[in-house]
């Protein structure tokens, strides 16, 4: 073919360009059939690894590690709830060895204990196989760090939670079960969960004492064909299917453990549907109804008399009687051989500046303290004292004498158990305590409810409610253990003052229901209504008792009359 000069540039650039097309066309070949071979070798290489993820030689070694996991987690965390409540014990004996074992366990490597307990034990002629010291190892272990995360969880639970529930003759164990615990929980699980996560990783060390584990028996496949990477990626995707089963659990966990939760606003987990076959509480919205008038519960007395227990002597009048009490903290004396006498049936309502021992005198009529001196007697009977030779002596069981005395008390910051309905709240001690019918106790507790007004509120948690909802809860709770004697420790000092006419309405219609009660109080318009006798204390000593219109009228003594001009004014 002829060409011209003409047109040898074009010539020469469409053969330049077709070079250039054809070389790079070969490189584009070249590179998509690497990226083939790359694909089809991580392809192999992904197969490889869900072959080996399934493989029953590692997955029994999985089993074999949650199995450790779960032995030891469970008796380190009962060993450990043991030793965080001898960290809090009055025992210095058992703060002691406590903190001792803490010390030693957290301050040596599991490894080392591990190797000791397989070396050591056949040593004193207990012999245990590698599976039950792994068990063991890991137990001892996880329960001196557990101890500590337990007993930070158990401090931060308010201390007025275990002060209710003693007033209300729960023992130590049962507070501890039903009260303390349940919150303390919030504060707990994280750390649960972390050393769950971190035990069963850490399994992997019980391969030192020939623990045929998962981490073992991954290195045992990697000896054989050298395939590091791709078993030990196996062997990390089955430690995190697990750990991220945990963290399901932790979840779940939070979830019904939280204050915050609705269940009206979402559906319920798997953990709480299982918890539905024995209900507990069923979470509402925040009230924000107006409060309507308060029923009267005059007939109160006649409703619920039947469940009182017999009297220790009906033929004395006197409900409560208290002599020469004495109380003292460090130098500093609070009560001062005081003496007092409560009719059954009578409304006594004590004044007195802050400080004075008012609250004090509570506490020692309840046993929530000691005396250290004098006499307290409910119904004839000492509240958890023996008789011996001139002096008192606190009974071993205080919580069942408490609970025998009957006596109700409802606290200046209401108490009550916040992780409780107030439904729940109100039967908790009947059922728990009394062992009332659980039936029976609801249905109570919902006439209770009623006639304080709240019978609508029955499923709210207490913070969903106002100070005074709140109160009054607190004023129920206390009747539904057929109290022979009421105290009420300033009811409505922590109230707003739009709120006080709730409560002071509710203790006004227990008056009224000849319900005998001793109330600390500064409202002295509500005592002057509700009193049979006022009894005003300074210092510690009973300076003047007598009538509403004695006492608030014409007040004999200059700390009286000073006393009520200060309250009048404020």
């Amino acid at each position: 073919m002829h060409v011209s000069i003409f047109h040898r540039p074009a010539y020469f650039a469409v053969i330049a360009t077709l070079s250039v097309l054809s070389v790079f066309g070969i490189r584009i070949a070249y590179a998509a059939d690497a990226d083939l071979s790359r694909l089809e070798a991580t392809g192999v290489w992904l197969q490889n690894v869900g072959h080996y993820a399934t493989m029953p030689f590692l997955l029994r070694g999985a089993y074999l590690a949650i199995e450790i996991s779960v032995l030891a987690l469970s008796g380190g965390l009962m060993l450990g709830l043991l030793l965080a409540v001898m960290r809090l014990s009055r025992l210095k004996a058992a703060r002691g060895f406590a903190w001792g074992y803490v010390w030693f366990v957290r301050g040596t490597p599991l490894l080392l204990q591990l190797v000791f307990l397989y070396d050591a034990l056949p040593a004193i002629g207990i012999k245990l196989d590698s599976f039950t010291t792994a068990v063991l190892g890991f137990a001892l272990n996880e329960a001196a760090f557990s101890a500590e995360f337990i007993r930070g969880g158990l401090l931060s639970v308010n201390r007025n939670q275990t002060v209710a529930a003693a007033s209300l003759g729960m023992s130590p164990f049962l507070s501890l079960r039903r009260i303390i615990l349940p919150q303390a929980m919030r504060a707990i699980l994280p750390a649960v969960a972390n050393s769950a996560v971190s035990m069963i990783k850490g399994t992997s060390v019980a391969s030192v004492i020939f623990v045929n584990e998962l981490t073992f028996r991954s290195e045992q496949i990697v000896a054989q064909n050298f395939q590091f990477f791709t078993v030990l990626t196996a062997a990390g995707l089955i430690y995190l299917a697990m750990t991220t089963v945990v963290g399901s659990a932790q979840a779940a966990l939070e979830r019904h453990y939280s204050l915050d939760r609705d269940a009206s606003s979402q559906k319920p987990s798997v953990f709480a549907r299982l918890r539905n076959l024995f209900p507990r509480r069923a979470a509402a919205p925040v009230c924000t109804e107006p409060v309507g008038p308060l029923p009267a519960v005059n007939n109160w007395l006649e409703d619920f008399g039947a469940a009182f227990p017999p009297l220790v002597n009906d033929k004395d009048t006197r409900c409560l009687v208290c002599t020469n009490v004495q109380k003292s903290y460090g130098d500093k004396e609070i009560l001062r051989g005081l003496d007092l006498t409560v009719e059954r049936g009578e409304v006594v309502v004590i004044i007195g500046p802050s400080g004075s021992g008012k609250s004090t005198l509570l506490r020692l009529i309840n046993h929530l303290e000691h005396l250290d001196w004098g006499e307290i007697k409910v119904d004839g009977a000492y509240v958890g004292y023996e008789k011996i030779g001139n002096g008192l002596k606190p009974q071993r069981d205080l919580a069942k004498a408490r609970a025998a005395a009957r006596i109700g008390m409802v606290f200046q910051h209401f108490n009550l158990f916040d992780h409780l309905t107030a439904l729940e709240n109100v039967i908790e001690t009947p059922v728990h305590v009394y062992g009332e019918n659980p039936e029976k106790a609801r249905a109570r507790g919902m006439r209770l409810l009623d006639s304080v007004g709240l019978s609508n509120h029955a499923n709210l948690l207490p913070h969903r409610l106002s100070g005074g909802q709140q109160q009054r809860v607190a004023i129920a709770r206390a009747l539904a253990i057929s109290p022979r004697l009421m105290l009420f420790d300033e009811p409505t000092s922590a109230l707003d003052p739009e709120l006080v006419d709730e409560v002071l309405g509710t203790i006004r219609s227990l008056a009224l229901g000849g319900m005998t009660m001793v109330v600390v109080t500064h409202e002295i318009r509500f005592a002057r209504e509700v009193a049979d006798r006022i009894v005003f204390i300074d210092e510690g000593e009973i300076v003047e008792q007598g009538t509403p219109e004695k006492v608030l009228g014409s007040p004999e003594h200059d700390r009286t009359r000073r006393f009520l001009r200060i309250v009048e004014h404020a």
